[in-house]
């Protein structure tokens, strides 16, 4: 069988415009994914090289497939299930900053270049006062873009329209705020001139991000299966959903240098991204938390099976439409829309998300993502939304267990053992806890003020109403409980 850059000919030159710190599947399923489409809709005319920002790793499949590679998009599209699969020529090259040290340094020099994205994990964005301007390369990711900066600076004199607009998408709040101060730290730490910081500080833009889209990756247990529906080899196929969101805030407006709207595709800009992640956190992460615990201990073990639970997704329909999204602050029908969305993306055949996954510290999830909603609630109606209440509920039958083995609470559905996965303080307050009389229980993990933030009796009527969820579902089951509430 031919390989994917057998297949595609042609390949057309464009100038490169945008360099990539990370070449995993999410930056090549999302950004690498979105370059392409602009291209081919003459919006853009740019292309992307990506660079390797950790030693270890190889780089061989993209250069045996001169970097094209297939992304396929799996679920609900229009009704019905889908699978969209697109080629992706956006790619020009791909650098290893320290195997091609040199080559690395030199895409500074490109006068096109006008943009970098990152994703080096959470954990990448982070100041360290070990790192050195003379390392080849530094070895954090903000010593290697503050080097970078500092020899795109001086090839190009200073010149204030060669600076560069920076895209992190790392999973941490106000990206670009933190990976702005880590350049800065650096530059004072390594006694660069004041010229550089100030170039830094005028000519370049450090934008703050909120990406949204689940990528699957590669499918290792299906690739041959794969690529005889592909009709060539792709070592480098991503799969993923179909849908994505990409909420870029900025203090400047920078939607005609990357008019990605203009093509057609999910991008907003704004100088304020906290109410796009407010809706993400409270409707997609909220309702994963409201239902999942409740889910599987009423016998379902994926979040497909729970969408097709009438129960389930009841339940889940009225604690979104009737108790979150009447506390959000972003036009009523955009997250009304987004909501729908984010049904038809549970639906989805192709990703089979297990709830013992999600459950992962439910407690620090119900937090921040149900709390807010909550207390929302009860400030706007001054009564206890009772879907949300539930949920604490059953996230407290959830959590039952007397016995830490392997760093887990062993929680049992019937004669089946699960693993709850949590702190460890959290682990032993429910070892302790979960057989005391319903009332006990309940008051003291409402109580737990470094679990809450504050003292949760203290919300008029839930500890009553908590206690009394609580004690139905472990009279009934979780299912008749839940019924009763939906």
């Amino acid at each position: 069988m031919e390989t994917i850059s057998r297949q595609m000919t042609g390949k057309k030159d464009r100038p490169i415009r945008m360099v990539q710190f990370g070449e995993g599947n999410f930056l090549r399923g999302f950004v690498d994914y979105m370059i392409d489409i602009a291209n081919e809709r003459g919006k853009f005319d740019g292309d992307v090289v990506l660079i390797k920002p950790i030693e270890y790793g190889s780089l061989e499949s993209f250069h045996k497939q001169d970097c094209q590679y297939t992304v396929s998009l799996r679920g609900i599209v229009d009704g019905e299930a889908r699978v969209l699969n697109r080629r992706i020529t956006s790619v020009a090259d791909a650098v290893d900053s320290y195997g091609e040290y040199d080559k690395y340094m030199s895409l500074a020099e490109i006068p096109t270049l006008r943009f970098v994205v990152s994703n080096t994990t959470e954990a990448g964005i982070v100041y360290d006062e070990t790192d050195r301007l003379e390392y080849e390369p530094p070895k954090t990711f903000p010593g290697k873009l503050t080097k970078f900066l500092y020899h795109r600076y001086e090839t190009f004199h200073g010149d204030p329209d060669k600076g560069l607009i920076m895209l992190p998408v790392e999973l941490i709040d106000d990206n670009g705020i933190m990976l702005r101060k880590c350049v800065l730290q650096l530059i004072d730490l390594w006694n660069l001139e004041p010229g550089f910081r100030k170039w830094v500080e005028e000519a370049c833009l450090f934008t703050s991000t909120l990406v949204d889209r689940i990528i699957t990756g590669y499918p290792r247990d299906a690739e041959q299966e794969e690529w005889e529906k592909l009709g060539y080899e792709d070592h480098l196929l991503v799969t993923g959903e179909p849908f994505a969101l990409w909420v870029i805030e900025s203090s400047r407006d920078i939607s005609r240098e990357l008019p990605l709207p203009d093509a057609g595709l999910p991008v907003i800009f704004t100088d304020n991204q906290k109410p796009y992640k407010q809706r993400k956190v409270r409707i997609l992460n909220g309702a994963h938390t409201s239902f999942v615990l409740a889910s599987y201990l009423a016998g379902n073990d994926i979040v497909k099976e729970s969408m097709d639970d009438k129960d389930i997704r009841n339940f889940m329909m009225k604690t979104l439409f009737d108790e979150v999204i009447p506390t959000l602050t972003l036009p009523r029908q955009e997250l009304i829309d987004f909501a729908q969305a984010v049904i038809t993306r549970f639906e989805n055949p192709y990703v089979k998300h297990a709830l013992l996954s999600i459950s992962l510290n439910s407690v620090s999830k119900w937090r921040a993502r149900c709390m807010p909603s909550f207390l929302g609630y009860v400030e706007k109606n001054g009564v206890l939304p009772p879907h949300l209440t539930f949920s604490l509920a059953a996230l407290m039958a959830f959590y039952c267990g007397t016995e830490i083995r392997d760093k887990a609470l062993i929680g049992h559905r019937g004669a089946k053992e699960y693993r709850i996965m949590d702190d460890l303080a959290v682990l032993e307050f429910f070892r302790d806890n979960c057989e005391k009389e319903t009332g006990e229980f309940v008051s003291a993990f409402l109580g737990r003020e470094d679990f809450w933030g504050q003292d949760l009796n203290e919300v008029k009527g839930l500890a009553e109403a908590v206690g009394k969820y609580l004690a139905d579902i472990k009279a009934n089951g979780m299912r008749a409980a839940l019924c009763k509430v939906s």
